[in-house]
């Protein structure tokens, strides 16, 4: 299991004395705690913890944008290094073209036939791409294949 795996990376990163690591490692677990007694669990499936990491990547990348308009480069870094350590434990993203794919099949589907429709498309795509691709990416490729100017 995934949660297994990042006891696993966290008893290495003590190991190694990898202080950073170790930070964000046991900031993740304690966010896996909160979301396992938020469901009434004991132990998440993994689609859960993958969940929770992306929540936690979101928070990162918000931070990221802060930090850059306040140009504290120190903290973007940090955040950045916090991000990569986080993202091994997600699935690798999809691709345009699968994201493309699923969007058609949403798109039919719903019978969708303007950019007017772009929620009913989204209502339909969220759940299929959840945790393989990013909501804002999805949302700007269903624009383009809704406003026509996709050429895929």
């Amino acid at each position: 299991m995934l949660a297994d795996k990042i006891n696993q990376d966290l008893a290495l990163a003590m190991k190694a004395k990898d202080a950073l690591c170790v930070s964000i490692l046991r900031f993740l677990k304690a966010a896996l705690a909160n979301a396992a007694i938020a469901k009434r669990v004991s132990q998440l499936e993994d689609a859960d913890v993958v969940e929770t990491v992306l929540k936690l990547i979101k928070q990162h990348e918000e931070s990221i944008e802060g930090f850059k308009k306040g140009n504290r480069q120190d903290l973007v870094a940090k955040e950045t290094k916090e991000m990569e350590i986080l993202k091994k434990y997600c699935p690798p993203e999809a691709s345009r073209e699968e994201i493309l794919e699923w969007l058609r099949s949403a798109i039919q589907e719903s019978g969708a036939q303007g950019i007017g429709d772009l929620g009913k498309v989204m209502k339909a795509v969220m759940p299929k791409v959840k945790g393989k691709a990013d909501g804002k990416r999805v949302n700007e490729l269903a624009k383009e294949l809704l406003g026509g100017k996709s050429d895929g």
